[in-house]
């Protein structure tokens, strides 16, 4: 499955809020810094969707803040 994502890093809280049919906004606390906050994404995209966070992968947009993400 591949969703797109909204990030917005250095938030008080981490939440994903489903904005349509295959689209998030995820909030991390992680700062955009080597990555930290695309690791918080996986982190928490894995959680949510009840797998493994190694059949969570960032296809497009590691340095954006909307992202293309393919899930299991």
């Amino acid at each position: 499955m591949k969703i797109t994502v909204t990030v917005k890093a250095n938030s008080k809280e981490e939440k994903i809020e489903e904005t349509g049919p295959g689209e998030y906004r995820l909030r991390v606390k992680a700062p955009p810094v080597e990555g930290r906050a695309n690791e918080a994404v996986i982190k928490l995209l894995a959680a949510h969707f009840g797998v493994p966070k190694s059949r969570v992968e960032i296809l497009a947009g590691t340095s954006s803040k909307r992202k293309l993400v393919s899930i299991g």
